[in-house]
């Protein structure tokens, strides 16, 4: 095949795995007529095979081979490209290169474009709030909804944002697979409580029966299904009935005597007052759920682990089961009417690579998210520097405008907990970032409401000794239950007064507007404009 093939070209190279870097070994000796195009610092699909060290030694594996570096960038400004470059030349794996701004571009000459903008917040809630009144406020502008883009380390992260752009109404469409509610894990778990809550639900009690296997087959459901039309009978109350009969026999019968008994369990423990996070937590985990995704050697399958965790983390917002399954309706309704072209666009950051955006929010970089924990855990120094080539896909993703956006606690099954923020920020260069903080947060000074600065203040660079950095290793010692203080200052404690009194009027990030109906400590019943009556924990409401 080398004497056939006489001349050889290769595209994204820096993706190609082993078994395709040999066969192109083979391919090319005859002619040596090969020409590879790729970007080293652009290959972040090791999960999959791609092996970037293939591009990174071209010159030593094909002798006298010439490099040509193209280095002018006609898509971003030049903050952008300079903070991308920064990051990317902390990687010591990597050939090199220097990119400058292409010279017949209007806005890459614009000598007052914006530079990139690094906000810490105090939370997820509020990271998407902001997201979405920059959204608005660009649109009100006159751009487009489809300039956004929201690109995330993982599809977990995706929830928090569909939910605050459905609650403004701000069209949107998740790129690269299903929105959060409609993963199949997702469907799949809201499948098992709403069963445990309504019982008599034949659609949700069809599509958890045999997931994960117990060995009902579709001609064991079938044979249900029928007997359950012909006697008027949910399949939940006619099953046990037909377990008594020799209807159903061997492993059909065992696996739908053991769902039915553990439905009942649960049912049991909801009715005698277990929070519903620790249920979901039960039923993930004693339905076979959590281990059936363990056990799946997939890629995909811990992308899956964390949405199931972020699903139970959503269930800590809500006082009650019901009053999360309802919740759960009313988005999935609304975001069953969103349509049209003109739409933000939400996606992972490896889905991103190859596309690009007039503005791009790049929320969540924290340790532990982004790096992720996973791959430093997995591949070390290695997994690190595929992470820095991720961040360097995500912000050069950016025609004008790139928000980089990091949070200082993380509500864990219900509990608050400390973060860092991610290393990358520290690696950016102060002279073309804008920082902005709440208040308390990352160097500011006591009582200060807000702050615009540089991200030299952001932290002291490499070595994350700056007052913030120090305020947030305390942080990270208090109790992991203690909420923290919200931007506007007020800290409430489980026993403690919530600051507020009847009539006052708050809003609530995900129920809006609304007007204090009772208060009791630190816990509120507020009637929302639009959500109708909610009892929340004062921490999560501000004075309107």
């Amino acid at each position: 095949y080398h004497d056939r093939f006489r001349y050889i070209l290769v595209d994204e190279y820096q993706d190609t795995n082993v078994a395709q870097y040999l066969w192109l070994r083979l391919l090319a000796q005859g002619s040596k007529n090969l020409c590879c195009v790729g970007d080293d610092d652009q290959s972040i699909y090791g999960w999959r095979g791609a092996e970037v060290d293939n591009i990174l030694r071209f010159e030593k594996d094909f002798p006298g081979a010439k490099v040509v570096r193209l280095e002018r960038n006609y898509r971003s400004t030049r903050h952008i490209l300079a903070a991308a470059s920064s990051i990317i030349a902390n990687n010591k794996g990597r050939l090199g290169k220097a990119l400058y701004v292409g010279s017949d571009s209007a806005v890459n000459e614009d000598a007052d474009a914006p530079k990139v903008k690094v906000r810490g917040l105090w939370d997820g809630e509020a990271e998407s709030r902001l997201i979405a009144d920059d959204v608005e406020s660009w649109v009100r502008s006159g751009g487009k909804h489809d300039d956004c883009a929201v690109l995330v380390r993982a599809s977990w992260q995706m929830r928090a944002f569909e939910e605050r752009f459905i609650l403004l109404g701000i069209p949107y469409r998740v790129i690269g697979g299903p929105r959060f509610f409609e993963r199949a894990e997702i469907r799949d778990a809201l499948a098992y409580l709403r069963l445990v809550r309504s019982p008599d639900d034949d659609l949700a009690f069809e599509r958890v029966v045999n997931e994960p296997k117990r060995g009902v087959g579709d001609a064991s459901l079938a044979k249900l299904q029928s007997y359950a039309r012909a006697d008027g009978r949910s399949l939940f109350v006619l099953t046990p009935m037909v377990l008594q009969t020799d209807e159903i026999k061997g492993a059909a019968k065992r696996g739908l005597t053991q769902f039915i008994d553990q439905i009942n369990l649960w049912r049991d423990k909801l009715a005698g007052g277990m929070p519903h996070t620790e249920l979901a937590e039960m039923i993930l985990e004693e339905s076979g759920y959590t281990d059936m995704l363990q056990k799946d050697r997939s890629p995909q399958a811990q992308g899956r682990l964390d949405n199931l965790k972020e699903l139970v983390r959503a269930m800590g917002e809500f006082d009650t089961l019901a009053g999360f399954l309802e919740h759960i309706e009313l988005v999935m309704d609304a975001a069953a009417g969103g349509s049209g072209e003109d739409q933000v666009q939400i996606l992972t950051l490896h889905g991103a690579k190859g596309l690009e955006w007039p503005m791009v929010f790049l929320p969540g970089w924290e340790e532990e998210v982004f790096p992720s924990r996973r791959s430093l855990d997995e591949s070390g120094l290695k997994g690190l520097e595929e992470e820095r080539r991720l961040a360097y896909v995500g912000i050069t993703r950016a025609r004008q405008r790139c928000y980089i956006s990091f949070v200082a606690n993380r509500q864990i099954y219900g509990r608050w907990q400390a973060v860092m923020p991610s290393r990358f920020i520290d690696e950016l260069p102060p002279e073309h970032v804008d920082a902005v903080s709440e208040t308390g947060y990352s160097g500011l000074p006591a009582g200060t409401d807000a702050f615009t600065g540089t991200i030299e203040d952001l932290g002291e660079r490499s070595n994350y000794q700056s007052p913030g950095w120090k305020r947030l290793k305390e942080n990270a010692a208090r109790p992991t239950g203690a909420p923290p203080r919200d931007a506007a200052g007020l800290t409430a404690t489980a026993s403690g007064t919530s600051g507020f009194t009847t009539g006052a009027r708050v809003f609530h990030d995900k129920f809006g507007y609304g007007r204090v109906a009772f208060t009791e400590g630190n816990k509120l019943t507020v009637d929302f404009d639009k959500s109708g009556r909610k009892k929340v924990i004062a921490t999560f409401v501000t004075k309107a």
